[in-house]
């Protein structure tokens, strides 16, 4: 994902103040001072090399990316790939409620520190990170736009958010592999039901010959160029619609 030709920007670790405890944030700069802002929710490994990755191509896009270390309340910090069953109890304990909380520190983060307020601000998340995005938009009102990418447990699970969808007021954006097993069909369609019925603003595409984690170059088993490159096409097209750069 990384671009060689990208403009020059910058990235650190900053802490902020939650309701559980202090949490580290991997922020990543633009060139330029950012008017617009974007909140990216790990994967169920932590904030990693990946998620980092994305932050800065989000940053080479013109946004000021945070991805908060939504395991800072049991100091995890990250897991390889292959720690998947170590990975799944980690992110079984982070309900609803724990992620609305950190999400809303960050939003508020975001409005002290840096003068962007939650109307030009949007979320997005991967696998774990994408059922948290879709969780704290739920909760949050005002949000620019939410960008889910293959987030199971949405629909079905100990933690589904789906009786939710009447609060969503943010334009969402959701990617599926056609071939994930963690988000079936019948999942899909109960999605695309839930979102008609609440009169929410959505976009689901379903993408053939692609698995769960299609767009995460980091796992190239897992890894569709293609599927992933229309993923972003897209992903780009509809935050610059719904947030596109201040004038």
């Amino acid at each position: 994902m990384n671009d060689p030709h990208a403009p020059a920007l910058s990235a650190d670790w900053v802490t902020v103040p939650t309701g559980d405890g202090p949490m580290r944030v991997y922020a990543a700069r633009p060139a330029a001072a950012a008017d617009r802002a974007v909140v990216v929710l790990q994967e169920a490994f932590g904030v990693n090399d990946h998620i980092q990755d994305i932050a800065r191509h989000f940053a080479a896009r013109g946004f000021l990316a945070l991805a908060p270390d939504l395991f800072h309340r049991n100091g995890v910090g990250t897991l390889g790939y292959e720690q998947h069953a170590e990975a799944m109890p980690l992110i079984g304990a982070i309900g609803p409620d724990a992620i609305i909380t950190d999400v809303r520190a960050v939003l508020d983060h975001l409005a002290a520190a840096e003068g962007i307020d939650t109307g030009r601000t949007a979320i997005t998340g991967f696998c774990f990170g994408g059922r948290a995005a879709f969780t704290a938009a739920t909760a949050i009102p005002g949000l620019a736009a939410t960008v889910v990418f293959y987030g199971p447990g949405i629909a079905a699970g100990p933690h589904a958010v789906l009786d939710r969808a009447t609060a969503l007021d943010a334009p969402l954006l959701l990617h599926v592999g056609a071939e994930d097993p963690t988000i079936p069909a019948e999942q899909v369609r109960a999605i695309d039901t839930a979102l008609t019925g609440a009169g929410v603003e959505f976009e689901q595409h379903v993408y053939a010959g692609a698995g769960h984690a299609f767009a995460c170059d980091a796992r190239p088993h897992m890894y569709r160029d293609e599927q992933a490159g229309t993923a972003w096409h897209r992903t780009w097209a509809f935050l610059d619609h719904h947030l596109p750069p201040a004038v």
